[in-house]
């Protein structure tokens, strides 16, 4: 066994990859829970895991991506000439890997909405954007996230609804289906969650390294997460519910399944009905709205910035979530293995028996061998920054 390759480096390089990767083991976490509890209580109401991680931690794994993806193409030189086309061909090579992979983990009966092939599909697209720097990359995320959602309603509206079913390597015999589904209809519909890996591509390219950036992503990102939380609510509050109880969900799946107050609470499984262009304001959880992508695009960047500034001044408190982040990949299927059988249900205590399995595995991990086995066969090269 060897040790972790990053101890040999900078410490500002240290406390930056560590705190990329605390960032991205609460986003594994997150998503855990809303695998696993339910999203109504046994109150009737809504859980905690519903209310801050449902939609959230999704969107901090896909802004991660591009952080990671721009890390390990040069961090903040963007490439040039052949080590762009060198960049490009890995970054090809692992999304295929990570496709591959997410359809196997479609055929388990885990009850997950798997994210990898959809994933995998992300950094596919995301490779004409690794050569920008981040002066042309944040405002263009931010623009992808205003403008994606408006040309993703215009397409399905009067189209057939979503199958809502995960990608299997059955759903190879019907490509075109397959496709629509990855990229327009799905539960992570990459053509408007591309605005996350522009953005994280963006932040990637800054000096992460510097407490003046990740203050700016923190105070940035939470701004931008309330004014667009704010907006919504407003014109929800000033007469847009009434438009959408009217126009209704057209057999759109919801959770929970009536529109009330609460709808910026309620899940629509990647978009929202195509019944009313009224659903644009909301900013729920998996309606990829303009709203919900800026909203979430904000909650991540501050996600970011906070982990950043702690791992400067205290390595210690975030090491562990670090050693669950630095191996996402390999824990995340792990997860929806283990969600198929050997450890079922929908309560606090398998949450926590999951989370336990997680720390238990990616702690001694970490600290006596490094990168965990599909990260490796991701990127083989000891200097792989994602």
């Amino acid at each position: 066994m060897t040790t972790v390759r990053e101890d040999t480096r900078p410490v500002a390089v240290r406390d930056r990859l560590l705190g990329v990767d605390a960032a991205r083991g609460i986003a594994l976490l997150g998503m855990m829970s809303v695998h696993i509890i339910p999203g109504i209580g046994d109150d009737g109401g809504l859980t905690a895991s519903r209310v801050l991680a449902s939609g959230r931690s999704s969107a901090l794994f896909a802004l991660l991506a591009g952080v990671g993806l721009a890390l390990a193409t040069g961090g903040r030189t963007p490439p040039r000439g052949r080590p762009l086309a060198a960049a490009s061909a890995g970054v090809a090579l692992r999304a295929l890997v990570i496709f591959l992979v997410g359809l196997a983990l479609g055929a388990f009966p885990s009850g997950v909405a798997v994210i990898l092939a959809y994933y995998g599909v992300l950094f596919l697209l995301a490779i004409p954007f690794l050569g920008l720097g981040p002066k042309i990359l944040l405002p263009l995320g931010l623009v992808w996230a205003a403008g994606a959602p408006l040309l993703n309603h215009w397409w399905r509206v009067g189209e057939p609804l979503a199958s809502y079913e995960t990608p299997t390597f059955d759903s190879l015999e019907h490509p075109a289906d397959l496709l629509r589904e990855l990229l327009v209809t799905g539960y992570y519909p990459v053509f408007p969650w591309l605005a996350y890996v522009l953005v994280g591509l963006g932040i990637g390219r800054l000096a992460l390294s510097s407490t003046r950036v990740a203050t700016a992503l923190l105070a940035g990102g939470a701004a931008l997460a309330v004014a667009a939380w704010v907006t919504s609510t407003i014109l929800l509050d000033n007469g847009g519910l009434e438009h959408l109880v009217t126009a209704g969900l057209g057999g759109h799946p919801a959770s929970p399944f009536e529109i009330g107050a609460d709808v910026n609470h309620t899940s629509f499984y990647g978009t929202t009905p195509a019944t009313s262009w009224w659903w644009l304001i909301v900013a729920a959880p998996h309606t990829a709205t303009p709203f919900d992508l800026l909203h979430t695009i904000g909650t991540s960047a501050a996600v970011l910035g906070l982990m950043l500034l702690v791992a400067s001044r205290a390595r210690w408190l975030v090491w562990p979530l670090a050693a669950i982040g630095g191996m996402t990949f390999t824990l995340y299927t792990l997860h929806v293995v283990l969600l198929s059988g050997p450890v079922q249900g929908h309560d606090l205590s398998t949450y926590l028996i999951h989370v336990a399995i997680m720390f238990a595995i990616a702690l001694p991990w970490r600290a006596f061998i490094g990168r965990g086995p599909l990260e490796a066969v991701l990127s083989p090269s000891p200097r792989r920054q994602l």
